[in-house]
Parts: C-alpha cells; structure tokens; sequence
C-alpha cells in the first residue's frame, strides 16, 4: 500500500510537472501588468551581436537575453535614421503616416516635435497606471514644445533631449525634465563625466524607485552612435590590444573638444576607432547586464518583459569601419540605405513564464508593431487606425497571428528614397524627390536576402503593384515633403 502511495505521488508530480511546462509553452501567466522594459540601441548593426556570428566584439549579455528569450530574425527598424525611426515606434504608424519622417532640427536645440494629440507609447502605458521613465536620447521635441517627453507620458526623462548634442558622449550638459544638469568638468574642452555612465545610473535607479509598482522604462542608449568616445579603461584596453594596431581617425578643424569655435554636432579625433567602438558596443552589453542584474537583485525578473532592438543599421561616420566588424551581418547597405542593412536590427524579447528560451521567429515585424501588441497586452482595443500589427500572438504561440499586408519606408535625405517588403518582395527606389517615377529595384529576400540580383525586369506585374503601393502607402505632409511637387 505505501509503494502505492509513492507511485501516486509520484503520477501527480509529473502530471503537474507537464501541466506547468505545456503552460509555459501555450503562454499562460498570471501577471496582469508586467514591467517592461524597452532598450533601444543607436546605429548598432545586425552583425555586431556575438549570437548573431560576430566574431571580434564580445557581447556576453545580450547573447544571454537571446538564449532566455526569443529571437525576431525578421524585424525592421521604423526608418534608416534617429528621429523617424523613434517617431514610428512611438506611434504605431510607419514613416508614410507618421508625423515626424525625417530629422528637422531646431534651433538652437531641439528637433521637429512630436504632436500632443497622438497616443504613443508611454501615454498608453500612463493611462493604463504604469509610472513612466526615459533615459538616453530623445530627438522627438524640445522642452516645453508639445514634443516634450513629459508631454508624451513619460512622468520622467533624464539624458539629451537633442539628438544633435547626443553626437557628444562629454557634453556640458543633460536634461532632467526640465531642468539642465550641468557635468562635472565638462566644458567643451575637458572630457571628464561620460554622460552615458550618468544616463545608466538615472535608469536603475528608476527601476528600484518603482520596485513596486508596474513601470515602462524606455532606454535609448547612444551607443554605439559616432562620436566614437569610450572612457580610458580595461574595455578600451581589451579592444586595442585584440585589435591591434590601426589607423587614427582625425576630425576636421572644429570638431576635438577645446577647438574654436567647437562644432558640437561633429565627432572627436580619435586614435584608436575599432577599438573604440568595440569598447562602446561592449560597453552597451555591460549595462544591459547590469540591468538584468538589477531586476534579480529586486525579485523583478519574473514579472519584466526586456525588449532590446537598434533604431537602424550601422553608421560610417566619426572613423567607424562597419566592414571591418562586419556590422551589417549578411546585409546590402548601412545607415541610411533603405537596404535591409539599413533598417534589418536585431530585436530580442525577453518574458519570463511566457516565452521559453532560446526561440526564433521568422514574423517580420516592424518598430511600428509595437504600439498595438502593448494595446493588446494591456487589454486597449479603442486604438485609432495604426499601421501597426500586434504580435502578441506569436509570442504567446497563438496560431491566429496577423501578418503584415506591406511594410513601407521613406527617407528624405541624399534624394529621397523608399522601400516596400511584401511577403518575401523587396522593392526599391532611390533619388524620388525629383522623379516621382524612379526606376525600382526589385530582389526576392527567401532567395536572394543580400539583394544582390535585381528582378525588376523578370516581373512587370510586381513593379506595377510596387509603383501603386509607392504613392497609395503614405500621406503627403507639408513638413516632410518627398516629392518636389508637395
């Protein structure tokens, strides 16, 4: 009889045992409203993670958020530079509805600002009674404009509220709200407070002051963003001795702190670029870590969703050789190109209880998904029309998961550029704000997803349903004009 009793128990252990493991795999969770935690890297490319085949920087971290999360291998930034990008993925609309398509400074600071009249993110977030926090570069609004992050939901912002200024890792100054925060020693000619080390200990704070209540924390990291600039130290130290020895980058007259007049959007002189921006890159990952740290140290883990993504692929500019890391993974094209090495970033998400790890997802998603799957995460279904899709289906393996009908993009910049990706299509075209008919490029990416063979000529129907979609996909706006006639 006690045998008897043993082999029950024992039927009940495993039966329960499969039960909370087909749980786990079906996406069951019993936190209503989980933290979440948003990561935006700048300029970081596909290739520059080590699970996604870097082989010179060391990223030990965000390899460890992948093998605890799920992997997008299909995801697309909102465009191929800082303010559009952040203007898609704050809105739900994609580059041809949403209100800042393009970077518009101001000045003497600031840049186009966002409406007040538009929900984004974190007003959803507010509404839904999550406190609210950003930390790093916002580029969506100057203070006291109705682009204002504390305009836009966020309760606190800390870091540049100019991305022109962001271009600077020693500025004289930050923003808390509204109020400047003046660096220690940093005055235009001495670089001693790196402000990205500020900016990461305003947001870990902010997680322990709201332990205990949900929060939404939008970190923007500068890095790995030019100027290249890495405090002196065993990171820098690491790089240049596996690097070795390499070419000094030498700024033009203006740009290395102490100059004058100092241009403060340019980039610093720099002798060690590579190893520089290893360093920043490694740098980035340490943060990350630090943050997941964070979150075991506050018993949050369980009840945090950690999402890490770019704002676009990886620039060329301040001395940086993408080639040389092989930034761009397998990928055509870098920031600015609206190749996919352009706007292809790696997205990571991480939710405990939900998704198992190590997964990987072919949805192609975009930045502008994420507004209508954290609408469905919080149970919102009033949304004005977006462009968005939420995938929360895929991450709770639901079979019923949306799929995009088109992505769009747009760029205003070096003539004008747009892209479309329908279902394995990619159609390109280049030089628009002149000629409104530009001649597409057309590339199959299951085939071909370096874009490497133009089919254009092979496919008149597909090109005439890509030049309709090219005029039917956006709205004109009288600041962001792409075409002359506008």
């Amino acid at each position: 009889m006690k045998g008897l009793w043993i082999s029950f128990n024992l039927f009940l252990t495993t039966l329960l045992f499969f039960a909370c493991q087909e749980s786990k795999q079906l996406g069951e969770s019993t936190i209503t409203k989980p933290n979440i935690i948003f990561i935006l890297a700048d300029d970081l490319g596909y290739g520059d993670l080590g699970f996604l085949g870097q082989k010179i920087i060391e990223t030990p971290n965000l390899d460890r958020l992948a093998a605890e999360g799920i992997f997008f291998s299909n995801h697309y930034a909102g465009a191929t530079v800082c303010a559009p990008s952040r203007s898609t993925l704050m809105t739900g609309l994609h580059t041809g509805h949403t209100p800042v398509r393009g970077n518009f400074e101001i000045q003497p600071e600031g840049q186009y600002p966002l409406p007040d009249t538009i929900l984004t993110i974190p007003r959803l977030f507010k509404e839904a009674g999550y406190a609210t926090g950003a930390f790093g570069k916002w580029g969506l609004g100057f203070v006291g404009t109705e682009g204002d992050p504390n305009h836009q939901g966020f309760d606190q912002f800390f870091g540049y509220n100019c991305q022109r200024i962001a271009h600077r890792y020693y500025p004289e100054y930050l923003w808390d709200n509204a109020e400047k925060v003046f660096l220690e020693g940093n005055d235009w000619t001495q670089k001693i407070t790196y402000a990205a080390d500020i900016i990461h200990k305003e947001s870990l704070k902010f997680i322990r002051d709201n332990a205990n209540n949900p929060f939404f924390m939008f970190v923007t990291s500068v890095m790995p963003h030019a100027e290249l600039a890495v405090p002196d130290g065993e990171l820098l130290a690491y790089y240049r001795e596996k690097i070795g020895p390499e070419e000094p980058h030498i700024a033009p007259r203006g740009s290395d702190y102490g100059d004058e007049p100092i241009n403060i959007p340019g980039y610093q002189s720099n002798p060690y670029p590579k190893a520089s921006y290893a360093a920043m890159v490694a740098l980035l990952d340490r943060q990350v870590g630090e943050i997941m740290d964070k979150l075991d140290e506050l018993g949050l883990t369980e009840q945090t969703i950690i999402i890490f993504t770019s704002d676009n692929g990886p620039h060329q500019e301040g001395g940086n050789d993408p080639d040389f890391f092989n930034s761009n993974g397998i990928f055509r094209g870098y920031k600015r190109d609206l190749y996919e090495g352009g706007i292809r970033v790696p997205m990571i998400l991480k939710w405990p209880g939900v998704i198992q790890g190590g997964a990987q997802s072919g949805h192609v998603s975009a930045f502008w998904d994420f507004l209508p799957t954290f609408a469905d995460l919080l149970g919102e279904k009033n949304l004005d029309k977006l462009d968005g899709v939420s995938f929360l289906p895929s991450l709770k393996g639901r079979k019923e998961q949306k799929q995009h009908d088109y992505l769009y993009w747009e760029f205003h910049e070096l003539g004008g550029r747009q892209a479309i990706r329908k279902g394995d299509w990619k159609a390109v075209r280049y030089n628009v704000k002149n000629n409104p008919d530009a001649p597409i490029e057309l590339f199959d990416l299951k085939k071909d997803p370096t874009e490497s063979l133009d089919l254009s000529d092979q496919y008149p129907e597909v090109i005439r349903e890509m030049q309709a979609l090219f005029v039917n996909a956006r709205t004109s706006n009288p600041v962001f004009k792409l075409f002359t006639e506008e």
